[in-house]
């Protein structure tokens, strides 16, 4: 049944699969016809093929969109043979274009995959108005996207919190930014410089487990991608409809090959300059004057963002390749995204009022109400950096990896200044939700929000925050070729060291002293720009050339001891260690239409961490500790048939893990001046998952798929975070904690399809359409000790359903799609009560874009991106209850691309 090592051929073939005008074709599919093997090129388009015997040995190579061809070699002893294989197009192949060439890419590699794939080159991204990664990856079936200010930024897979989805750069793990989660941000990373994205939907052993949802790969560009001298660019410009403001975006890439030795530099640079309109209401539990409780709006904000947002990018590698069978590779990756935030804010408390008879939760009047203005200066700084050293061995009796890495992120607050003023006016008014789109309010036709003169200096308050995660990688894989059960096979085995940490640090300062104020009332530092935020006339902005250097000059005096917040500032600090090694082995079997992988992975973590904590009894800080440490055991199964070459069918059970947030398991615990209190959960544990995962894809000829899979998640020890009301001291505060659910599941299906029209006539054979639909349905089962709720929940993030379909037309240099993309609503937070879980509104978005190629050299592009103005609507437990309703406009981007 198996074939001792020192049994099988000790001779090898190495190679490079490349089109007639010598780029690399990555996913070429290398059949060995005496054999039985089966290879699959690299990124670069070449292959490895061991334990061939000495002679004559027949390639078979096959690339869709392309064609066929068969080549045959020599093999002589050792592992020095090396070729280089042209496929040239069939005369009844369409010829690849701008379009489907990156289609074309794709649909290789996936369908060559040995597990569930969706594979994203960076010129199918280009085809998309989608400047960050985020943006690019809702186009693939099953993911969904949150969004902040109308940008994408946490992503979500067939219906799991965004913490289920693992991102790596060239298989480094990325960190995240946040104190709060460890789900990636996206939208901070440009999608320009990646060369393609990998979405691995079902795990092999030899992959990191914390990624019960699927795993994110962003492959960075190599001199050998194209091994001449490359140099890309591109820029342009664009027009905001909201604010009549502007955003720019730049990149470019440089690379070569010096005989064996390849360099590559890219560097981008871009910046957004938004104005969003923005209104939310606080809804919550009131006492009525009839008596009882109903729920009532007791605060609103309106909101007046102008918010710039840069992105630089910076990445370089330097790749040495001594012979045919080595590589040696040093990577690094800087990424950094600035927020630079002006907001003006016009709140109304009514709950500092009184509620009068007669209302219902459409209709109120308060009287005795408070207003207040505030202005608020906010920069935030994510960054980002990954290095990497490593190299690859193919040798005649094994191959060997190896790599160590380095990854850190950080977020800080350089500036977080705010400057409160309230009116001394206590006006009564009336609120009508009839439109909960479009509320009306008594207050924008009496106006007292606009009697600058009675409103008074009431606080300054700032705060800094940094947050620093930083990991040490070392990874090792070492692949035996054998034969088992007669089958051309390969053992595979593995290990990965991961010494992760994270420090926190929050500081808080507040100053109401009369001596504090500036030296001009409100109206005074008014500019002449007016807020109008939707129909809401909200006033006349403060003035930013006036606010920011009296935040300048009173910051030393506000930012003291007598004014510095310390409960809050020292219980928001926590520190956290988590170190986990990893080792993993599996077998990979070649029958002649069906590949099996099977195989573990063990992964052992040491978790520990410390916060300051006060103790409610004692009132003093004390310093709380965890210390866990637990082993994990994942199984692994993929099996890969092929019905006919075109018809795939798949199948996997897997299992994965996801460990809880860093905040939520140190046992730290905050208070607010209202008692809120938020703690932490040492007890936490990690969320395992079992998972099984089938799919049928039919590649149609010459280039396209329809494709179905469905899908099982049975989930274990589930985070959620609740907030409850409770009674402490006799007064009700909200306790907010993370919790485990014991059980859970996600269950749904993906269907997609990718069609060129190129069976009709003339023209209209330049249409094409991709679309794709997916289903999901989680529950989670929460404990019965919550009072008046259900025990069985939907997961937050997730959307029963997600949709994507695009229409594109490709001809004559002339490309351009139409583009649209919905999900469902979604829960986004669990409350003490199922009436005030919040929920996101579902959301669609039409996009085009359109692109003409001057010359070889030239391309100049259109974008036009959220033509619909579609907005983004959050609820409390019914659509009629919006606690925030924002708009953002449309965006038209011009630009062009240079390759030489």
């Amino acid at each position: 049944m198996i074939a001792p090592v020192a049994a099988i051929a000790q001779n090898a073939v190495t190679g490079n699969v490349v089109d007639e005008n010598g780029n690399p074709l990555p996913g070429a599919q290398v059949n060995i016809v005496e054999t039985g093997q089966r290879v699959i090129t690299d990124n670069q388009g070449r292959f490895f093929i061991p334990s061939l015997a000495e002679g004559q040995a027949t390639l078979n190579i096959f690339y869709r969109g392309i064609g066929e061809a068969t080549e045959t070699v020599q093999v002589a002893p050792g592992s020095g043979n090396n070729v280089t294989i042209t496929l040239r197009r069939d005369a009844e192949i369409v010829v690849l274009g701008g379009i489907t060439d990156p289609i074309a890419r794709a649909l290789n590699r996936q369908k060559n995959a040995d597990a569930t794939t969706n594979v994203i080159s960076s010129d199918a991204i280009g085809r998309f108005p989608d400047p960050n990664i985020a943006e690019a990856l809702q186009r693939v079936p099953g993911f969904g996207v949150e969004r902040d200010q109308g940008e994408g930024n946490f992503i979500s897979i067939r219906g799991a919190p965004s913490e289920f989805t693992a991102v790596t750069v060239d298989g480094i793990t990325l960190r995240s930014s946040s104190p709060d989660t460890r789900a990636i941000d996206l939208g901070a990373y440009q999608s320009d410089l990646v060369a393609s994205i990998e979405v691995s939907k079902t795990l092999l052993p030899s992959q990191d487990a914390d990624s019960i949802a699927g795993s994110v790969n962003l492959t960075t560009r190599s001199a050998f991608d194209q091994p001449r001298l490359v140099i890309t660019g591109n820029g342009g410009l664009s027009f905001n409809q909201f604010g009549n403001t502007n955003d720019y975006r730049g990149g470019a890439t440089l690379s070569n090959v010096f005989g064996p030795v390849g360099l590559t530099l890219s560097g981008s640079l871009s910046q957004t300059d938004r104005r969003v309109d923005n209104f939310e209401s606080v809804w919550d539990f009131t006492d009525l004057p009839e008596g009882g409780e109903g729920l009532r709006v007791v605060e609103q904000e309106f909101k007046d963002y102008e918010t710039k947002r840069e992105r630089l990018t910076l990445s370089g590698a330097l790749e040495i390749r001594p012979d045919n069978v080595s590589t040696f590779f040093v990577r690094g990756n800087f990424n950094r995204r600035t927020d630079d935030e002006f907001r003006d804010l016009l709140a109304i408390i009514y709950s500092d009022g009184a509620l009068q008879p007669g209302s219902s939760e459409t209709q109120a009047t308060w009287n005795n109400t408070r207003i207040e203005k505030e202005f608020r200066h906010r920069v935030v700084r994510d960054q980002s950096f990954v290095v990497s050293a490593g190299g690859k061995h193919d040798w005649t009796k094994a191959s060997l990896d190896y790599s160590v890495a380095y990854t850190e992120a950080e977020q800080t607050f350089p500036i977080r200044a705010q400057l409160l003023f309230r009116s001394n006016l206590r006006p009564a008014i009336t609120q009508d939700f009839t439109d909960p789109q479009a509320p009306e309010f008594s207050i924008f036709t009496t106006g007292e929000h606009l009697q600058a003169d009675r409103f008074a200096f009431r606080q300054v308050t700032f705060r800094e925050q940094d947050t620093f995660q930083s990991e040490w990688a070392l990874t090792a894989n070492l692949t035996i070729p054998t034969e088992l059960f007669g089958a051309p096979s390969t053992f595979q085995f593995g290990g990965k060291a991961r010494l992760a940490d994270i420090t926190t640090d929050n500081e808080q300062w507040r100053d109401r002293r009369a001596s504090s104020r500036p030296d001009q009332p409100l109206a005074q530092l008014l500019s002449a720009t007016e807020s109008q935020n939707f129909d809401y006339f909200l006033g006349n902005k403060l003035d930013p050339d006036l606010v920011l250097p009296y935040f300048a000059q009173i910051s030393g005096v506000a930012q003291t001891d007598g004014t510095r917040r310390v409960e809050n500032s020292i219980t928001s600090d926590y520190e956290a260690n988590e170190d986990i090694y990893a080792g993993y082995a599996m077998a990979r079997i070649q029958f002649p239409k069906t590949n099996v992988i099977i195989g573990a992975r063990v992964e052992h973590t040491q978790f520990s961490g410390s916060a300051p904590v006060f103790d409610l009894d004692t009132e003093t800080l004390v310093i709380g500790q965890v210390d866990r440490k637990y082993t994990d055991f994942f199984p692994n199964l993929t099996i890969r048939h092929e019905f006919t070459p075109d018809l795939i069918g798949r199948f996997a059970a897997t299992r994965g893990t996801a460990r809880p947030n860093f905040r939520d398991a140190v046992p730290r615990q905050t208070i607010d001046e209202d008692g809120n209190i938020e703690r932490g959960n040492p007890n936490l544990r990690q969320t395992v998952a079992n998972n099984l995962d089938a799919g049928i894809e039919y590649y149609l000829r010459p280039l396209g798929l329809i494709g179905f899979n469905v899908f099982y998640k049975d989930l274990e020890n589930y985070e959620f975070t609740l907030r409850q009301i409770a009674n402490l001291g006799g007064r009700n505060v909200v306790i907010t904690e993370p919790l485990n659910a014991r059980t859970g599941r996600i269950l749904g299906a993906e269907a997609n399809v990718q069609v060129q029209f190129d069976f009709l006539p003339g023209l209209l054979s330049g249409f094409g359409f991709f679309g794709n639909v997916a289903y999901a349905d989680a529950r989670i089962d929460l404990p019965a000790s919550l009072d008046g709720r259900p025990t069985r929940a939907a997961l937050p993030n997730q959307s029963d359903w997600t949709y994507n379909a695009s229409l594109f037309y490709e001809k004559g240099g002339f490309n351009t799609r139409l583009a649209w993309t919905k999900r469902t609503d979604y829960i986004d937070e669990f409350a003490g009560d199922p009436a005030l879980d919040t929920f996101w509104e579902g959301r669609g978005q039409l996009d085009v874009t359109a692109s003409y190629d001057v010359n070889r050299n030239l391309n100049v592009f259109f974008e036009g991106k959220n033509l619909t103005n579609t907005a983004g609507v959050r609820y409390a437990g019914a659509p009629g209850r919006v606690t925030e309703f924002e708009k953002f406009g449309a965006f038209y981007f011009i630009g062009a691309r240079v390759n030489f």
